[in-house]
């Protein structure tokens, strides 16, 4: 098997040697997939995809598998479905000094240029990424390449030229197509060892941009940053640009659903960027899970149980749906948007029996995110979690290479594929239930369909798992259930209620005098009395109820709180307390009955971060009125009497 990939592999480079193209033809239509037809995409609009771990896995015993079962090319799947232009990642020198990968693809020049080949072949061009490390650059490092170490910044700009120069140089002599080369990767505010913008732009990125324009002139030029929901970084990124008139074409961003904000604010500062500079825009990186589960026995960076998150369920349709939503943002929604490009479509697992089984192929020929040898170059983080792809859930091939049905969005998208609209997946459900409370399970919950609409469906409930559910004390549920033939989800939560308004005082501004939903009555003379915002000082949250006095003043008040609408049972309230420099002090929490006190607990104020609060237990009848607070009076000692009070708490404890 793996002499025939050889095999394959070396027609593949025969053929683009000869400058020969392979006769693709689109995707044209899915049974299965509904996509909606994407307007006034042009012909150019960039579908992309970076592939730069290819090598590594087909080495590691990867094939990959068309609609129809064959064993196929992965480009020739990716073109055939709509991909116009594959992505390559470029580290300087990803090998430690035995000659052993680092990972990630052991992703180099001579690798980038067998993968451009073959791209080429199936009439993709390529986007050149050089990330100006030996390994991963992105926002968390900007390392220097091993060759470049300790030398000035003159030194380093005059390397990163040569090598940009001889690198494209290479493609250049085998007739590569670039559609564009990337200076760095996710360069917020670092690129190879530096972060000062001067030395960033106009010694480093402005020596690589001039290269770039020797050998391949008509090709785009690239800057890419991330996290684009950091608005003010983004405005001061295109600014620092100009302002060191460095010479590019194309400001990209990444942005990934789970962590880079709303697509309104992703077209908003895009659309600023451009019209303020007059530059092209795009996505250089996205991607979206197709389901929540791993398939290689390494972690993942999204794996969360949930089966939604934002807007999109983990399914292949909901994976569908939100790179639509990206596309139809940047070619309808951003001025001068370009494109899209996926991140590492094709990562994934290289086998499916064990770990230990998995870890010799990513060792040995770097088909995971780092291998153990990575550790002589990023110790602190490669070389202590190394291991395998942390994306196999986002590609858009199952772990044994069989394409998905999500892949034809991008070819699918210019003129659509409209099917009946039906459920795609059920939103999980979740329920707090207060202590004593009756659980009432909703009888429709919300379905997302394969439109992305949102419509309420019918659901029975597992009598066996509700009949579980404890509602006399605190405790987590899962009940289980159907909804139209698919699976529901309902989390329970039995809880200890609080039944006070803003127990902790979190709701109001810095400096309130009266906090909201509680009373003071003050009979002193405190020379302060409101809601600070400290978190140093605070118990719960980040703000309390603030007092302080100075030995000429005194400090008397009451802060209490009327609780309306409870029922007939016993209760517990507590409220804390901390302080200092008080004398004379008279300070409880009580609970009044009908304005009677009929309960109260003495507190004290000792030192700084000193809590106290006491407990009081009451039995309470729905018709009467009750009201709970906390009675502070004392006076100063030399700089004064201060204290703070945070968490109040009001509990229904049962009948």
């Amino acid at each position: 098997m793996k002499l025939r990939r050889l095999f394959v592999i070396i027609i593949v480079l025969f053929l683009a040697s000869s400058c020969q193209k392979a006769h693709i033809v689109l995707t044209d239509s899915s049974d299965t997939l509904f996509v909606r037809k994407i307007d006034h995409l042009p012909d150019d609009f960039i579908m992309g995809m970076d592939a730069s771990s290819v090598i590594s896995l087909e080495d590691s015993g990867v094939t990959f598998y068309d609609f129809d079962g064959n064993e196929t090319d992965l480009f020739k799947i990716l073109a055939e479905n709509g991909i116009n232009n594959i992505r390559i990642r470029i580290w300087n020198d990803p090998y430690d000094s035995e000659g052993n990968g680092y990972g990630g693809g052991n992703c180099d020049v001579d690798k980038a240029l067998i993968i451009a080949k073959r791209a080429n072949l199936y009439g993709m061009k390529v986007i050149l990424d050089f990330h100006y490390s030996d390994f991963w650059a992105d926002p968390s490092k900007q390392m220097a390449p091993k060759a470049w170490k300790g030398l000035s910044i003159e030194e380093k700009a005059e390397a990163l030229y040569q090598y940009t120069l001889d690198s494209l140089k290479r493609f250049k002599q085998e007739r590569i197509a670039v559609s564009m080369v990337q200076i760095g990767n996710e360069t917020n505010g670092a690129l190879a060892g530096e972060n000062i913008w001067m030395n960033i732009i106009y010694h480093l990125m402005a020596n690589a941009s001039k290269a770039i324009r020797e050998v391949y002139p008509k090709a785009l030029i690239a800057v890419h940053f991330a996290n684009p929901e950091n608005k003010d970084a983004y405005l001061d990124y295109a600014s620092k640009l100009a302002y060191y008139d460095l010479d590019y074409d194309v400001f990209a961003s990444s942005y990934y659903p789970y962590w880079h904000g709303s697509l309104e604010n992703l077209s908003d500062v895009l659309s600023q960027i451009a019209d303020t500079y007059d530059k092209k825009v795009m996505v250089m990186e996205t991607s979206y899970a197709y389901r929540p589960e791993d398939s290689d026995f390494h972690g993942n960076t999204i794996s969360d149980e949930s089966l939604v998150t934002k807007n999109y369920p983990y399914t292949i349709q909901g994976q569908c749906n939100a790179v639509l939503d990206v596309i139809d943002t940047i070619a309808n929604k951003t001025s001068n948007g370009i494109g899209v490009c996926y991140w590492e479509g094709a990562w994934i697992a290289v086998g499916t029996d064990s770990y230990e089984e998995n870890s010799l192929l990513w060792e040995e020929h770097g088909s995971g995110w780092a291998s153990s040898y990575a550790k002589e170059y990023d110790p602190k983080d490669a070389g202590r979690y190394y291991g395998g792809s942390a994306v196999d859930n986002q590609a858009f091939f199952d772990e044994h290479g069989h394409v998905l049905e999500s892949l034809k969005l991008f070819a699918l998208c210019r003129n659509g594929n409209i099917l009946p609209v039906r459920a795609d997946a059920i939103e999980d459900v979740y329920l707090s239930v207060n202590l004593g409370d009756e659980l009432v399970l909703p009888e429709q919950i919300n379905a997302i369909m394969n439109d992305n609409s949102h419509q309420l469906v019918d659901a029975e409930w597992d009598a066996n798992d509700v009949s579980q559910v404890v509602t006399d004390q605190t405790g987590e549920y899962l009940i289980k259930g159907n909804c139209d033939g698919m699976d529901a989800f309902c989390h329970v939560s039995i809880i200890n209620f609080n039944y006070l308004q803003n127990p902790s005082f979190e709701e109001d501004e810095h400096g309130s005098r009266s906090p909201k939903g509680w009373i003071i009555n003050d009979s002193g003379n405190a020379n302060e009395l409101y809601v600070e915002d400290k978190v140093t000082d605070s118990l719960d949250g980040s703000k309390h109820y603030h007092f302080w006095a100075d030995s000429s003043h005194t400090i008397c008040f009451d802060l209490e709180q009327k609780v309306d609408g409870l029922r007939s049972g016993n209760y517990l309230y507590q409220i804390s307390i901390m302080g200092g420099d008080a004398s004379d002090g008279n300070i409880y929490a009580y609970v009044k009955s009908n304005d009677e006190i009929i309960a109260k607990e003495e507190l004290q104020i000792t030192s700084y971060n000193v809590w106290d609060s006491s407990a009081i237990a009451f039995d309470h009848t729905e018709t009467d009125a009750l009201t709970v607070g906390i009675h502070v009076e004392c006076n100063g000692v030399n700089n004064g009497a201060w204290g703070k009070i945070d968490q109040a708490i009001l509990n229904y404890m049962g009948e």
